[in-house]
């Protein structure tokens, strides 16, 4: 088994992926969205983590988050994870059938410069490129819903980007993410790679013993 980035690092950005089991659908109506936002919520507030951006796919979920303490991201995802899990079997009288996720959630470091704005879009534009949607911003399970048509939930959950959102953002968040960038982001879910400039990806590996991710390996599956 793969190992993963550590968890306690302060300061750092990371892509936060899970997956259903056998990648099931879990979430199949607005009740089992909702309860996935009323879950966010709370977690939040007695776990405190910034979370830029987020996407509630049918069978898996993506976040961008930063802690500002070590072991704040574990802690939070652990906490969202089990009420996720508790309130789904309550919802659908299956309380004891077993877990919900494949196991411990994912996570990959990422740039905070224009690495951040490509998995920005890539995460905002996940139910888009599912054909869930005909408009990425009309997909209400997302960050990019709430920034555009929930300001409350907006304030609730989500935390001012670390670099600024280009003008043009919608339009850019609602084009075809090109094939390198697309590479780029499944290469680094499928190997836990760090994700941004090759200097800085290599000063990650350095300094956060992540050299198993950039070893060469059998063709990776993809991943949206």
């Amino acid at each position: 088994m793969a190992r993963q980035p550590r968890l306690d690092i302060a300061g750092e950005v990371f892509h936060v992926i899970n997956r259903s089991n056998a990648r099931w659908q879990i979430f199949k109506k607005p009740k089992d969205y909702r309860l996935v936002l009323d879950s966010l919520v709370e977690t939040l507030e007695k776990f405190p983590l910034e979370i830029f951006g987020f996407c509630i796919m049918p069978n898996h979920w993506h976040f961008v988050v930063r802690a500002q303490k070590n072991g704040d991201i574990g802690k939070f995802f652990g906490k969202f994870t089990q009420k996720v899990t508790q309130r789904w079997h309550n919802a659908h009288h299956t309380v004891g059938s077993g877990h919900l996720f494949q196991g411990r959630f994912k996570s990959f470091l990422v740039q905070q410069d224009s690495y951040f704005l490509q998995l920005m879009k890539y995460v905002e534009a996940n139910a888009l490129r599912a054909k869930l949607v005909k408009r990425a911003q009309d997909w209400q399970w997302g960050s990019l819903y709430l920034r555009y048509k929930n300001s409350k939930l907006e304030k609730n959950l989500l935390t001012p980007w670390p670099v600024s959102i280009p003008r043009d953002y919608l339009r850019q968040v609602n084009l075809l993410i090109s094939a390198p960038t697309l590479v780029d982001i499944r290469r680094s879910v499928n190997r836990s790679r760090p994700l941004g400039e090759d200097n800085w990806v290599q000063n990650k590996v350095m300094r956060y013993d992540l050299d198993y991710t950039i070893r060469e390996r059998g063709r990776p599956k993809n991943y949206e």
